[in-house]
């Protein structure tokens, strides 16, 4: 069987060519999107701040709910616990008196609190600090430098207001002992006096955040933090640490006690890189490539296959069973992906490393992300590529081999007819799904752009299911429109009319190639659309809007709104917020919001009741429709810190995208957030508010409103910019493959119509015309499943049904596709009608 199979592909290798660039391209986008998703779920943070400590308590990382369920059987009673975690952005503080108590306990040699907070670190001149790869500065006190350890490398330990910052950050901004710094915290902006420069042992600083070290007495001053957000404990030589840890948390309560490489999740969380994202963006990168292979590879098997339908016929006239040749088929697959893998493998650690590039330089992946080349999961994806082209062969064999063996006989060999039933079953309980995602799933929310997709993806298992009755269905009407005008047109119009297996066969990866493409693109253009939209029409009562590098302090806000001439401010302080739905924590956008003045300067379009004040909130009619919320309800929310506040909802409104879905008081967000300060204040005045503004604070920018623009979602960026190249290279090769393959199956036509008189150049027109009517066919129906996606996704968002979206986007990728299949179908016919190709013919043009 394998001598045989090995035979048919030397002979067909043609034929198989566009089937070995699938399989290839589909094992190296396996291989590449599982190294980034294995990476990423394996990757470690790149240092560890506790490295010295033996054990560290840590405030807060996350909120923890139990759902308990219970059912009742007979006589029996089953309870179900599910604990559901949400981690936080900022970390929860420890009792001061904590670092105390552990430091009394036997075995200890020290307990050493660690107060972490985010600062803004610059330059008198204005230049900004940062840490290598652009990582943020992190503020702690001296008495915390010994944990990871730092020691002098010049100068002497802080005093009030004083400072010491790492080596690495030192050289960046040329700082030297006796420097100054500007230092920007949530409570305030103050210049400290740089009185050393400090490193770990054998380096400059850590490779994921910038360091400065204040005086143990001026902690609390600059971070405002209660207490420490850990307490590292130091063992003594020779003690037990199993039962030190056992003393530690009885004493830690229900703090977290960490040890071994678990010390690290008591740094900052923003100190951390944050992996989440990319997770759920390569676990789709390999969604959609499964996807597109199946597809993509089914078509191209089938073509191959139905190409070879005589040479199937005759092994059925020597003796071979429908299962040998479907055997045959499956080990010709196999052979052919596994070759396929070999250049697809070292291929997928490329494009990995390419794509981890991409994505680094978008700020959509830490930038100490590194691609681990993992063995196992370069194996894995030349298995699923393997699995993938024989799932692909099996499929496309079903019907072939049960082909007639008289039909070897036959001038023209045609696939047994049948399937319809469940084909037609198929395509309506894919087309139901797709429909029913449409209707029932909220595409307003956070799964809207994914559940699009998938609503695509069903509607083309639908399409691909009933391919050749629908192609039926458009193609009269088109090739006959098409094919007026002589008798080259009426040919070709005659011969698609016949030949609807073969339009189907090409007109349907022209769907998949425009549909998948278009959604993404047309459903991500509206999405940026109607952000910047909202942007506009909220900060439109505004004059100008004020902001920072980095932030401003709510003091600095407060002396603004103080400022003669202002009448009206809306200061804005992002943070996360978590809120419980179901037993279920989840964690949403959210703005700390301080309003002044007598004139609005920020417009969030409220539905209901008013913004938020003392002990209440606002929140967005998405998230109030989610929980099922009214104004006055009171509502548990967890603030970035971990800290449970109950609030009272005070309003809801509609122009949440690029703002958050829950709005809370600015001073209540700040003394939570371990950043906590203001992002941008919208300000109304009159006189010479802005030269006072230039005068009293020369680092912040005055913009007119008119000229704010809203920031664009990187990470989503390059997420739906990574698929739609998937998708393109994938479909691409699909188009050109099924054209060539349905090309190079003609050659006994094109010769019988050149033995009847047709010209090189006639043949031309009957093929450009052929051409024509096929992608026409292909682009309406692409055409008809995109207008049903995108307007569904478009009312969700805002009532209002649209179909193009973006008309120059959209134009360009209709033409785009229209082209790649016209060319396609032109070329091949080129290359096959030149002089000698057709054997025994003069060209007689």
């Amino acid at each position: 069987m394998i001598r045989l199979a090995l035979g048919t592909l030397r002979q067909h290798r043609g034929a198989y060519a566009g089937t070995f660039f699938a399989a290839l391209l589909a094992v190296a986008l396996l291989a590449g999107g599982g190294l980034l998703l294995a990476s990423v779920l394996t990757a470690k943070p790149p240092a560890d701040r506790f490295a010295a400590a033996s054990i560290v308590v840590s405030g807060d990382r996350d909120v923890t709910l139990e759902k308990v369920t219970t059912k009742h059987k007979k006589d029996k009673v089953k309870r179900k616990v599910k604990v559901k975690s949400e981690q936080l952005t900022g970390a929860g503080s420890l009792p001061a008196d904590l670092v105390g108590r552990l430091g009394n306990l036997p075995g200890v040699a020290a307990a050493t609190a660690d107060v972490a907070f985010p600062v803004q670190a610059g330059t008198p001149d204005g230049l900004l600090l940062h840490g290598a790869d652009d990582a943020p500065v992190i503020g702690h006190g001296w008495g915390s430098a010994r944990l990871t350890p730092y020691s002098l490398r010049t100068g002497e330990a802080p005093g009030p207001g004083q400072a010491v910052i790492d080596a690495d950050l030192a050289n960046r901004s040329g700082t030297t002992v006796g420097g100054r710094l500007v230092v920007t915290t949530k409570t305030g902006v103050r210049t400290l006096v740089v009185s050393g420069i400090a490193a770990p042992a054998g380096r400059d600083g850590l490779p994921a955040q910038g360091a400065l070290f204040v005086a143990d007495s001026d902690v609390t001053s600059v971070s405002g933090l209660p207490g420490p957000t850990a307490v590292a404990v130091l063992a003594r030589p020779d003690t037990d640490l199993v039962a030190l840890r056992q003393a530690v948390e009885e004493v830690a309560g229900d703090a977290p006690v960490l040890t071994g490489d678990d010390r690290v999740r008591a740094d900052l969380p923003g100190a951390l890189p944050d992996y989440i994202g990319p997770i759920s963006i390569f676990g789709f990168v390999i969604g959609i490539t499964a996807f597109a292979a199946v597809f993509v590879l089914t078509g191209t098997v089938t073509l191959g296959v139905r190409q070879r339908l005589r040479e199937l016929a005759l092994l059925r006239t020597a003796g071979a069973t429908p299962a040998q040749l479907r055997r045959l088929l499956g080990v010709e697959s196999l052979l052919l992906a596994g070759v396929a893998a070999l250049p697809g493998i070292p291929l997928g650690v490329v494009i990995a490393h390419v794509v981890a590039a991409r994505f680094e330089k978008l700020g959509a992946v830490p930038a100490q992300f590194v691609v681990q080349t993992n063995v196992i999961v370069l194996i894995a994806a030349a298995a699923a590529g393997m699995l993938v082209t024989f799932i692909g062969a099996w499929i496309a064999s079903r019907r072939a081999v049960r082909i007639a063996p008289t039909q070897a006989l036959a001038e023209t060999a045609n696939a047994p007819t049948g399937g319809l039933v469940l084909r037609t079953a198929l395509a309506v309980v894919t087309a139901a799904g797709a429909i029913a995602l449409l209707i029932f799933i909220p595409l307003d929310g956070p799964l809207g752009m994914g559940m699009s997709f998938v609503s695509s993806a069903l509607f083309m298992c639908a399409v691909a299911a009933l391919g050749p009755r629908l192609v039926g269905v458009l193609t009269t009407p088109v090739s006959r429109l098409i094919g007026i005008g002589g008798a080259t047109g009426w040919l070709a119009g005659l011969v698609t009319r016949a030949e609807r297996r073969r339009v189907a066969a090409v007109a349907v990866p022209l769907v998949l190639m425009f549909t998948i493409n278009a959604t993404m693109l047309l459903n991500s253009a509206l999405l940026d659309k109607l952000t910047g939209q909202e942007q506009a029409a909220r900060t439109a009562a505004a004059t100008a809007q004020v902001t920072a590098p980095g932030g401003l302090p709510l003091s600095t806000v407060r002396e603004l709104l103080a400022l003669n001439g202002v009448t009206g401010a809306a200061a804005t302080l992002p943070t996360r917020a978590i809120v419980e739905q179901g037993g279920k924590p989840e964690d949403y956008a959210t703005q700390g919001l301080l309003v002044a003045g007598t004139e609005a300067a920020l417009d969030l379009d409220l539905r209901a009741g008013t913004l938020p004040g003392d002990g209440t909130f606002a929140a967005s009619e998405y998230v109030t429709k989610q929980y099922g919320w009214r104004v006055g309800d009171d509502v548990p929310v967890w603030l970035a810190d971990g800290y449970q506040v109950q609030l009272r909802l005070a309003g809801v409104y509609a122009r949440a995208r690029g703002f958050g879905d829950l709005a809370l008081p600015a001073d209540l967000v700040a003394a939570h957030d371990p950043r906590g300060l203001v992002s941008a204040v919208g300000l109304r005045y009159s006189g010479d508010v802005p030269e006072r503004i230039a005068a009293s604070w020369p680092s912040l920018r005055l913009t007119p409103t008119l000229g704010a623009a809203p920031a664009g979602d990187i990470q989503n960026q390059g997420a739906w910019e990574l698929m739609v190249v998937i998708s393109l290279g994938f479909t691409a090769i699909a188009v050109v493959n099924t054209f060539a393959i349905a090309t190079a199956a003609r050659r006994r036509e094109f010769a019988d119509l050149r033995l009847a008189g047709a010209t090189t150049r006639q043949l031309h027109r009957i093929v450009g015309r052929e051409a024509m009517i096929t992608v026409t066919v292909g682009m309406a129906l692409g055409v008809l499943v995109t207008a049903i996606v995108v307007g569904a996704f478009s009312t969700a968002q805002d009532g209002t049904m649209r179909v193009f979206v973006d008309a120059a986007r959209y134009a360009g990728m209709f033409g785009g596709v229209a082209a790649l299949g016209l060319v396609a179908g032109a070329v091949p016919a080129r290359v096959l009608l030149r002089r000698r190709s057709l054997p025994a013919l003069s060209d007689g043009r």
